[in-house]
């Protein structure tokens, strides 16, 4: 599995987990808003090496809209529901097959 898959995997799980309604809103309250800056960082993280492995940018561009504007109260918690579907599927996804050609 690649190192892209397995942090879109947990960017993914988390997501979801911030948008479990209540739940996800008290946790960034509770912890003041730090949440939201540590999931920007992991989903900068997954875009710079999904860029190097060159697979989908999308969702962790996603994720990194919803970071950005998911203080705002309802619509915070749709984004990360969003984000985790997007998340989610690009990992369920195959990997893209490796050859052993040398210019491949």
């Amino acid at each position: 599995m690649s190192t892209s898959k397995i942090l879109k995997w947990v960017t993914g799980g988390l997501e979801a987990f911030l948008g479990i309604p209540i739940l996800g809103g008290f946790v960034v309250l509770a912890f003041s808003y730090v949440p939201l800056v540590i999931m920007l960082a992991l989903h900068i993280i997954t875009l710079i090496v999904s860029n190097k492995e060159r697979t989908n940018k999308l969702p962790s561009i996603v994720g990194i809209i919803t970071s950005c504007l998911a203080w705002i109260p309802f619509l915070g918690m749709v984004l990360h529901i969003i984000s985790a579907i997007f998340l989610v599927i690009d990992a369920l996804g195959k990997d893209r097959e490796s050859t052993n050609r040398p210019w491949s």
